[in-house]
């Protein structure tokens, strides 16, 4: 099955101006104060930097690194994260700040704002409250004159979208710590990270994903990734849809926000769902990620994402759900 984004609403969206951060600056954002200069190939900065995040590809605007470091900071002191002012804040939501060694292919989490990112609390607002953040860089981060930090925005309000900035810093320790171990950032929005319901004034909207999210260990020696999501596949079915469920059943949608739908007809197949192999949950949790299984009424069906049941995805009109194993179910003609 193809997971894709259809929505004119979303696209429409993206024309917006949104957040961006600008200390330390992201990569090749027009906005910062100071910035170094370009790279070989890259022969403008990026003037669409606070655009949404496509939701197939790259999870960072840009994978090429700066021609140095935009900004020093040192283990166990305080670092301060600012962003560019006039950006549409969505009311809010979940920011995660984090540090990778390896180009943001793994990264761990130094620091969270869950709930109301650039406001006080909950808002309607468009216009931040917030736009900078200080906190203590953890102690035992490592030394490299290599390393990046992530921020990473799933908004409150509004289309459901993925915002991140990645920066080029160098990290001192004089403590000689070899690694640094974190909850592992994630990308909800973005494909094969599940998605956050527009949260409609329940800030606790898609909490339990960051909260059962594993630990990942990030070293300037190599870094050990976290296990991936699990994603649906199919050979026979029509769909329209957004990302692999999330760890938390909504309410309600926004009206632009595009729904997850299976469509069939009796020439097609069964519609076949098989996660991927089935990885240790979180102790204490309530299922083992990468479990699928049928709702009760055989109507649909659940995917387990790092301990917690997802919303539930109806199968194709005429059809019903049946477990064929743990990892794998059938929306057959009932």
């Amino acid at each position: 099955m193809l997971f894709k984004i259809a929505s004119i609403a979303a696209l429409a969206s993206s024309v917006a101006a949104h957040m961006d951060m600008t200390e330390p600056c992201s990569r090749f954002s027009p906005y910062c104060a100071t910035r170094p200069p370009l790279p070989a190939g890259i022969l403008d900065y990026d003037y669409s930097i606070n655009n949404p995040i496509p939701y197939d590809g790259s999870v960072f605007k840009s994978e090429t690194k700066w021609t140095k470091p935009v900004a020093s900071w040192t283990a166990g002191q305080p670092v301060t994260v600012k962003f560019q002012a006039g950006g549409a804040a969505h009311g809010g939501g979940h920011c995660q700040f984090a540090i990778s060694y390896d180009n943001g292919k793994t990264a761990a989490v130094v620091h969270e704002v869950m709930k109301h990112c650039f406001f006080n609390g909950p808002s309607n607002s468009n216009v931040a409250d917030i736009l900078e953040y200080t906190f203590d860089l953890p102690a035992d981060v490592p030394a490299s004159s290599n390393a990046q930090f992530i921020w990473i925005w799933n908004n409150a309000i509004g289309n459901r979208e993925l915002y991140t900035g990645i920066a080029d810093i160098t990290i001192a320790n004089s403590g000689g710590s070899k690694s640094y171990t974190g909850k592992s950032a994630i990308y909800p929005n973005h494909e094969g990270y599940g998605s956050i319901p527009e949260f409609n004034g329940d800030y606790t909207t898609g909490l339990s994903l960051f909260e059962n999210a594993p630990n990942v260990v990030v070293s300037p020696d190599g870094s050990a990734a976290p296990p991936p999501v699990p994603e649906y596949s199919s050979s026979a079915v029509e769909s329209k849809t957004v990302a692999p469920p999330v760890g938390h059943t909504p309410t309600s949608q926004s009206s632009a926000e595009p729904t997850f739908e299976v469509t069939a007809t009796k020439h097609l197949t069964d519609s076949v769902y098989t996660s991927s192999a089935p990885t240790a949950a979180p102790t204490g949790s309530a299922c083992t990620h990468g479990a699928l299984q049928c709702i009760s009424g055989n109507a649909g069906f659940q995917e387990c994402v790092w301990g917690v049941w997802s919303a539930t995805f109806a199968c194709g009109p005429g059809t019903v759900c049946q477990q064929t194993s743990p990892d794998t179910v059938v929306c057959s003609w009932a």
